[in-house]
């Protein structure tokens, strides 16, 4: 590698606004992206439709979808026959949270990141406007960034490892302004819990509402598409 060569990154990519505007962020700073989404289950595909869009529209240098049964665990509205709660999840963790995902998510993010021989994952992981999740929180992120570094070869041997959550302590509003300021087309994400087979959105669901009004309180226009 050359020394004008880019830094390579991992950037967890979902097809929503986050991961879009964490992936435009990293390339921004000069990373060489290698997009990585993970078929877990979830109760739809077009948000993994919408990760392969974003990554290309955003110029990674590559994407890749790793596939994860979560749905054989089940527990969660997005891997089981569980309703998605609908205009407000009440109070406590909802019940969209999907037990270790992010944890595994990263596991194998930190796998191809020490492939790559790269030293950074990046992740759209956010503590203030967001469902509750225990999984997004900075303590999460922190814990597992020491972690990193004592199981892996490149923490004991190599640089080490970082994980970046840009967007932790940024509001929706914040995300949705930093996106436009970046240029991403937020028309090409799909956040909802429950969106059709053509990444339409319900309008109703956590993330619709937290979405929504995102757009509404940065003064943006909402590109959502309904159903």
């Amino acid at each position: 590698m050359s020394e004008t060569s880019p830094r390579k990154a991992v950037v967890l990519v979902s097809g929503g606004m986050d991961s879009a505007v964490t992936i435009a962020i990293a390339r921004e700073q000069g990373y060489a992206v290698h997009a990585l989404s993970v078929a877990y289950g979830q109760r739809h595909d077009s948000e993994l439709d919408a990760a392969a869009r974003v990554a290309r529209m955003l110029g990674a240098a590559e994407h890749k979808t790793v596939r994860v049964d979560l749905r054989s665990i089940g527990g969660s509205a997005l891997t089981a026959d569980i309703d998605v709660p609908l205009d407000g999840a009440g109070q406590g963790i909802p019940v969209t949270y999907v037990p270790a995902r992010n944890t595994i998510m990263l596991s194998i993010a930190l796998g191809w990141a020490e492939v790559l021989g790269s030293a950074d994952i990046w992740c759209g992981v956010n503590a203030v406007d967001y469902s509750g999740y225990p999984d997004c929180r900075p303590a999460f992120v922190e814990a597992f960034e020491r972690l990193a570094n004592v199981a892996t070869k490149a923490g004991v041997e190599g640089a080490g490892i970082r994980i970046h959550a840009p967007l932790m302590r940024m509001s929706k509003a914040d995300i949705a302004r930093e996106g436009a300021r970046l240029g991403v087309d937020f028309a090409a994400t799909v956040s909802c819990y429950q969106a059709d087979a053509e990444g339409r959105a319900c309008g109703h669901c956590d993330a619709c509402r937290l979405r929504a009004e995102g757009f509404r309180a940065a003064g943006l226009p909402d590109p959502t598409r309904y159903a």
